[in-house]
């Protein structure tokens, strides 16, 4: 499995995205929250994702695109995670929660500790 995040792997559909907070469920580990939903996507990939930050805790454009950058980069290093119990498509879309920016190293921790919630979640409903 190639480590990349190319444009059918993101989450861009105004329409899902608001399917998405209407009907998803949500997975916590702080500072991060994942909203999913499984739904069908025109993507050939399992999974389509998009991350958040919100405006009223990072007031600076700057601030919230390297957290963003960080947050998809930790996405992509650890997506297998997902890709080897998923096999049904899903959305999903991980905002930041905290109100201060944080080391790569406890990001990429926290997203793990995500995703791998995500899958027994996942596991778990389909049981």
């Amino acid at each position: 499995m190639k480590f990349t995040l190319g444009k059918q792997e993101r989450l861009k559909s105004r329409k899902l995205i608001t399917q998405l907070f209407s009907e998803g469920k949500s997975v916590k580990v702080f500072p991060l929250r994942m909203v999913y939903l499984q739904t069908d996507h025109f993507s050939n990939f399992p999974v389509q994702c998009a991350v958040s930050v919100p405006k009223r805790n990072f007031k600076k454009a700057v601030d919230r695109n390297r957290i963003k950058r960080l947050l998809r980069e930790s996405y992509r290093l650890q997506k297998n995670i997902v890709y080897s119990e998923v096999d049904k498509p899903y959305v999903f879309m991980i905002s930041y929660l905290a109100k201060e920016e944080w080391q790569f190293a406890n990001l990429k921790n926290s997203m793990e500790k995500l995703l791998v919630k995500f899958t027994e979640k996942i596991s778990e409903d389909e049981k």
